[in-house]
């Protein structure tokens, strides 16, 4: 099945999309590219999902030779018309067929999560020389490969980014200009009953970069009024940190109100969903954030950290048809410090909102009418092929 795009482009894509398979816990990443997946076999495109060993992006040499091979293959039955060219590792018509007023091209198109990419310049490299450039898709910038994200950038034939940070980022550290941004979607979800006292939820991984321990100081601040608290998400992913966050709850007293819940799924993580009145985010750094949006398809309120792409997604349902911005469903709260970690802070802003009905009531309004601006995923896959027939069509 073909796909027209705006400008009378109908695109026939076989899609080889090669995704970290040491990435296992409950990841925004892996979210995006699990519903991308099923949102294009949904417009007819052929997916072909590879999940590639290594321990990416300090992939070994086996494991970034297996790669370099994955990107040199040629994928066979893939309906080509007379007269191709090669371009930016996509197969475009030189000549024109047209079908019902539309331009018909066709070809095979492999698209990479940019934590594989950051890790593999060389190959990415090596194909881009080979004629057959692959596309990164980039969620989350590198912090600590920059100059091998470059290379990968530079090489790749083109940059899609889950997030408007992210592109930011392409742009600024690596003068990637032409990147493109394909916001994630949101499943509709059911409009949480919330709780009495108020429940409180940290949905992410249990990592430093998330800020965990951040919450559970903060918490023990407020402790003087009544809530209750889940920090959910797996402690696999850093036991080490895991174990202070433990420790903290257990020398704050606070354990039997704040619940160190582990990854949850299915019935359980809609339960906890649907009891929780606030939603907490305060990572030290996302490029988008989708558990903002996961709370807002559910009518719950977000406290994100200033300054992080959780900002844009906290942002996402407050446009009006009309064009006039609505307020935040929550408020990004800026950490001052040496460290950008004050707990005073952060406890400042829960007790405002523990304390302030007319607050309280404000963020749920808020939240309640951003859900029914959220995109679905149908939209993000709409968009991912969009681009992909930008890239066909635009010389580069």
């Amino acid at each position: 099945m073909g796909y027209v795009c705006p400008g009378s482009v109908r695109l026939t894509v076989h899609l080889r999309f090669l995704v970290p398979a040491n990435i296992r816990h409950n990841s925004g990443g892996n979210v995006y590219n699990a519903r991308l997946a099923e949102g294009l076999g949904a417009l007819g495109v052929e997916v072909e999902v590879l999940a590639v060993d290594g321990s990416w992006p300090e992939a070994n040499t086996n494991d970034r030779r297996r790669l370099g091979g994955l990107l040199s293959e040629r994928q066979a039955g893939t309906e080509h018309t007379s007269g191709t060219e090669h371009t930016s590792g996509t197969e475009r018509t030189s000549g024109t067929e047209h079908t019902s007023g539309t331009e018909h091209t066709s070809g095979t198109v492999t698209l990479v999560d940019g934590l594989i990419a950051c890790g593999a310049p060389n190959e990415f490299e090596a194909a881009a020389a080979a004629g057959h450039p692959a596309w990164v898709l980039l969620h989350m910038p590198s912090p600590t490969h920059p100059d091998r994200e470059r290379r990968s950038l530079r090489a790749a034939a083109g940059v899609i980014c889950s997030s408007s940070s992210a592109a930011d980022h392409a742009t600024k550290r690596h003068g990637v200009q032409d990147s493109r941004v394909a916001l994630p979607g949101t499943d509709p979800a059911p409009v949480a009953a919330g709780s009495q006292p108020p429940h409180i939820v940290a949905v992410a991984a249990v990592l430093p970069n998330k800020c965990q321990l951040l919450t559970v100081e903060a918490l023990t601040k407020v402790q003087d009024l009544e809530w209750s608290a889940s920090l959910v998400g797996t402690p696999d992913a850093d036991p080490v940190y895991a174990a202070q966050v433990r420790a903290a709850i257990d020398a704050s007293g606070l354990g039997h109100r704040i619940q160190l819940a582990g990854q949850l799924v299915g019935q359980e993580l809609a339960d906890e969903w649907h009891r929780a009145d606030l939603s907490l985010l305060v990572s030290r750094a996302e490029a988008f954030g989708l558990v903002v949006t996961e709370s807002l398809a559910r009518g719950i309120p977000v406290i994100v950290r200033a300054g992080t792409g959780a900002v844009e997604a906290l942002g996402m349902g407050n446009r009006a048809p009309e064009g006039r911005e609505e307020a935040l469903p929550g408020t990004a709260v800026v950490l001052p410090g040496p460290d950008h970690n004050d707990p005073e802070v952060l406890a400042a802003v829960i007790r405002k909102w523990l304390t302030d009905a007319t607050l309280r009531a404000e963020w749920q309004a808020a939240a309640l009418a951003a859900r029914e601006r959220l995109p679905g995923w149908d939209t993000t896959a709409r968009d991912v092929l969009g681009i992909f027939a930008a890239g066909y069509t635009k010389p580069r």
